[in-house]
């Protein structure tokens, strides 16, 4: 498993650099100026020092392979400067935003508490929702429960969270008045009562994406689970006197978690997606509305920033799927 994980990471190297380089001709090639928002009381001699000052004047490959050396090198450098106090980074320049003139990975690193507050209490939430929906449907196949669980997923794929997003914003704020309409990011949580507010303002954009998240997962399980009800394994252990507990909870419910690990491992980029409409429709001012100031003002560093963390969190989560099931599985040896 050691074996075959290293192998894995170091395939990865150049997947991830081939995608590098096609966001980034990508970004290239798409219309914009970043200086297109600067006024036009500035003169065009300014605006071009400008532009050289943002290295725009460069080729594209000498501004990429500066890009990857700043991402790989530069930037690990300066957490590592913060962490143990050393001077490793000192002199190099770092990836700078074209709108802020900050560096990118210090606005990311102020933006994703907020992300990872909502998104990933999202995720957990619908994924623990799911998972027993899915185990109960199938093995009440055709149940009141199943047919509920059903009704909900199919609501859950076919309404698109800007528009569930209103939709709760209008019952529980407007009509009902219970809950905050805007997520409040300057709020810190030091008190009984600042964390119930906390709680409160999460309720609403956790609720919109926990539900495309359960409804999704929770229809990969009940298929897994009803494929694996009807094999001979099943059948035997049943027959050997097995409890219906352990048949269900112990053999079929691990061997149905194989595909589902695929989709939940996959899901948590995909959630990252969805949060930036989300984002937008609760205001949370997480790394989602950041990408879309960013898209709107074509800040390209910003942008490929963003877009390759994306990746790169696509790839890991597929490694640590595999891995997975070998864990999971038994048949299944990499080595």
């Amino acid at each position: 498993m050691l074996t075959y994980t290293i192998r894995r990471l170091l395939l990865s190297i150049p997947t991830l650099l081939f995608i590098a380089l096609v966001i980034f001709l990508l970004l290239e090639l798409a219309p914009g100026d970043p200086m297109a928002s600067m006024p036009l009381t500035i003169p065009d001699e300014v605006k071009q020092r400008m532009r050289e000052a943002l290295g725009l004047g460069e080729p594209w490959y000498i501004r990429f392979g500066l890009w990857i050396y700043q991402f790989f090198v530069v930037e690990p450098q300066y957490w590592i400067d913060g962490i143990f106090g050393t001077d490793l980074a000192q002199g190099k320049q770092r990836i700078i935003s074209f709108q802020s003139r900050s560096p990118v990975f210090d606005t990311i690193a102020e933006r994703i508490p907020q992300t990872l507050w909502v998104v990933g209490m999202s995720y957990v939430v619908g994924v623990l929702i799911a998972l027993p929906i899915g185990i109960i449907s199938a093995y009440k196949q055709y149940s009141v429960f199943d047919q509920v669980g059903t009704f909900i997923s199919m609501v859950g794929f076919s309404v698109p969270p800007f528009f569930s997003g209103v939709l709760v914003i209008v019952i529980f704020s407007v009509q009902l008045g219970w809950l905050p309409s805007i997520y409040d990011t300057t709020h810190v949580v030091n008190s009984w009562e600042t964390f119930v507010f906390q709680l409160k303002q999460m309720i609403m954009p956790v609720m919109v994406l926990a539900l495309q998240t359960t409804a999704q997962v929770s229809r990969y399980m009940r298929a897994s689970m009803l494929d694996n009800l009807g094999q001979d394994y099943v059948r035997t252990a049943r027959a050997k006197g097995m409890g219906e507990s352990v048949v269900v909870m112990r053999h079929v419910l691990r061997n149905s978690m194989i595909p589902v690990i695929t989709v939940i491992a996959l899901g948590i980029p995909s959630i990252f997606g969805g949060a930036i409409i989300t984002e937008q429709v609760f205001k949370v001012n997480g790394i989602g509305q950041l990408l879309i100031i960013a898209l709107q003002g074509n800040d390209i560093p910003m942008v490929m920033t963003l877009t390759f963390l994306f990746a790169v969190m696509i790839v890991m989560m597929n490694i640590i799927a595999d891995i997975l099931y070998g864990l999971l599985d038994p048949r299944i040896r990499y080595d």
